[in-house]
């Protein structure tokens, strides 16, 4: 089951990524960023309400920390999916976003099968492919400037994913709640400073930000449910291969070309997820 979650959250996330990307493309980071995020806030209070748990001090100060870091990766990542190219800013964002959680359970004692360690392998090596777009007079100096962001975003989204994994099984989607709430008020209270810019998208923006709310929040819901039935690191790891599902969607929907290496990254996540499953 936790494979079947994890796998799943990697789509959501890579299709709300790619939603949010062409938002920013109309409206500002940190609108989208806001707006999205509200509208997940109300989802899981809903769900939250609907749904049985009980969490305790940890399990919501957990979730407002993760809630803080992982605000700011998004914004950042959205920033960088709007300068940048699709195919370069979202592999390389899910490859520090993975390492950081393996890294953490790692420490905390995991020790994964061989077989899965493999598997584990693979999936790195493939979001490494994916990300290797061109080079030379290919690499623009937005490029550039999209890798810095997108690495800052890795780093945000994997202390994200490691706090989520500190809360109780019991808990049910509170934590996220409380994550919601954090990063709410903090990119609110920066609007209301004038220190962003956080008017309602308008026209085919508004619409792809409220799907990368709901996506966005489906996908942490699934995350979180995966990393209650697995290993962190494994969970990581293949929620981690979402950029193939916003490399794809980049390819058909907006025709970015893919490398043949890119190709060969997109083939290697498939038999990277049935190693980590058998």
């Amino acid at each position: 089951m936790a494979i079947f979650l994890a796998l799943s959250s990697a789509a959501a996330y890579g299709i709300g990524d790619f939603c949010g990307g062409l938002a920013t493309r109309r409206a500002s980071a940190a609108a989208v960023v806001l707006w999205s995020h509200v509208l997940g806030l109300a989802l899981l209070f809903g769900g939250a309400l609907l749904l049985s748990g009980h969490a305790d001090g940890g399990d919501l100060v957990a979730g407002a920390v993760g809630g803080l870091v992982g605000a700011a990766g998004i914004g950042l990542l959205y920033r960088a999916l709007a300068i940048g190219t699709m195919s370069i800013v979202a592999p390389t964002t899910a490859l520090l976003a993975s390492s950081v959680p393996v890294l953490a359970g790692v420490v905390d004692g995991e020790r994964p099968s061989p077989l899965v360690v493999l598997g584990m392998a693979i999936a790195l090596l493939a979001v490494a492919l994916v990300s290797a777009e061109g080079g030379g007079e290919r690499w623009r100096l937005a490029d550039s400037r999209a890798f810095l962001l997108a690495l800052g975003a890795g780093l945000g989204f994997g202390l994200f994913f490691v706090a989520l994994s500190t809360t109780s099984d019991d808990s049910g989607v509170w934590p996220l709640v409380t994550a919601r709430m954090a990063s709410v008020s903090a990119i609110g209270a920066l609007a209301v400073a004038g220190r962003l810019s956080a008017r309602i998208p308008a026209g085919p923006g508004r619409s792809l930000t409220l799907g990368a709310g709901v996506l966005d929040a489906a996908a942490n819901v699934l995350y979180l449910l995966a990393i209650r039935e697995g290993l962190l690191s494994v969970v990581s790891v293949l929620s981690g291969l979402y950029p193939v599902s916003t490399v794809l969607l980049a390819r058909f929907v907006l025709d970015e070309r893919l490398q043949r290496v890119q190709q060969l990254g997109v083939a290697l996540a498939l038999p990277a997820a049935v190693l980590i499953a058998l």
